[in-house]
């Protein structure tokens, strides 16, 4: 697993607490954290993906926004998912979710980190599921 940067701690212990394989990249300017066999609610396809989150310089001062996903995922009902654009990287072309904090759900500078992007992340893929 490639570790091209370097991480807060509390980055690293979330990371190693989920029991999958993770890394980080550089993208040029921006870093890239790959969760590799995220598994994904049911109701989508495949059971698990990659998840890929891009971090802008400054992190973790800096909010993350929006997810990436390789495999794509599709609804297992057929129904489309909105909002779904591709981002080339690492040789391959990445779903990204265009999901965003709102102004009730700000980024919280010395709060907010990976673990809670993650969770947000988590909500997404559970309210896109309950859409009909």
């Amino acid at each position: 697993m490639r570790r091209d940067l370097t991480l807060p701690e509390r980055d690293v212990e979330y990371l190693d607490s989920l029991g999958l394989p993770w890394e980080t990249v550089r993208d040029g300017r921006l870093g890239r954290v790959l969760v590799h066999d995220y598994a994904v609610p049911q109701g989508f396809k495949p059971d698990a993906t990659t998840a890929c989150l891009k971090l802008e310089p400054g992190y973790p001062e800096t909010e993350i926004d929006m997810v990436y996903f390789f495999p794509h995922l599709t609804r297992v009902d057929g129904r489309p998912v909105a909002r779904l654009a591709a981002d080339q990287f690492d040789g391959k072309s990445w779903q990204r979710w265009s999901r965003h904090r709102t102004p009730q759900n700000p980024w919280r500078r010395g709060v907010d980190d990976i673990s809670t992007h993650m969770q947000l992340v988590r909500f997404w893929l559970e309210r896109e599921l309950s859409k009909a």
